[in-house]
């Protein structure tokens, strides 16, 4: 009995984390996408813009962190429900790495107007080059085999969750290019051809954006109806 309330206690502790990292992955990516609109309206001062850039940039570190936790805290409610078969040691090690992976994304932010920038936000990229191919084949393995994630639910939502990381992965290069762009503009003026760059990037990373939300939407009904 007492093993199982200390069961029932944590895996309620991480589906309330859960939550809370699908909320501010969501609702971040909404603030994110409506701080960028102004960027592109060349009738703002370029002070302005940049001060749009900016929150962007703040709403943004959110959603980041919060990708990066539903990693660890998925793996742990699934193998406490028994759908995913690595647990102790495994999980220890997933979590120790997921804080550094963490520490690495909140360090990129603080460092993002200095040089060192780009080292580390290209360092949590690589990151993500090993950790989405991973995931989608043993998820789209698990859908056709039926193991080691024995839930199909399961097994389609870690799927959807790699797919979801690399529009991720394409928008951070869209948030990349803003602060290339508008150093450009600021060292050597108006340009028709970066503004029409930014447009550009821009329009393409709005359209991502409805993608990105659809996927998080289909997470979240996989993990709460379980309907397969």
């Amino acid at each position: 009995m007492d093993f199982m309330g200390m069961y029932l206690d944590e895996h309620l502790m991480l589906r309330w984390a859960h939550i809370i990292a699908m909320a501010y992955w969501l609702g971040g990516e909404w603030g994110v996408f409506n701080a960028s609109r102004p960027l592109t309206n060349p009738a703002l001062s370029l002070a302005e813009r940049k001060r749009h850039m900016e929150t962007a940039y703040r709403i943004d570190v959110l959603p980041r962190t919060g990708i990066v936790l539903l990693l660890p805290l998925g793996l742990h409610m699934g193998y406490n429900l028994g759908v995913q078969p690595l647990g102790g040691n495994w999980l220890v090690g997933m979590w120790i790495f997921t804080a550094a992976w963490v520490a690495l994304v909140v360090t990129a932010f603080f460092k993002r107007k200095s040089p060192f920038y780009m080292v580390l936000t290209k360092t949590d990229e690589a990151i993500r080059y090993v950790v989405i191919p991973a995931l989608f084949c043993v998820g789209l393995y698990s859908l056709i085999t039926g193991g080691p994630f024995s839930a199909g639910w399961y097994a389609a939502k870690v799927t959807i969750f790699s797919g979801l990381l690399i529009i991720g992965l394409l928008l951070r290069y869209i948030m990349r290019d803003w602060i290339v762009i508008f150093k450009r503009l600021e060292a050597n003026g108006p340009s028709p051809e970066l503004e029409g760059k930014l447009d550009r990037a821009l329009a393409f990373g709005r359209k991502l954006a409805y993608l990105y939300w659809g996927g998080i939407i289909t997470m979240a009904f996989l993990g709460t109806v379980k309907p397969f």
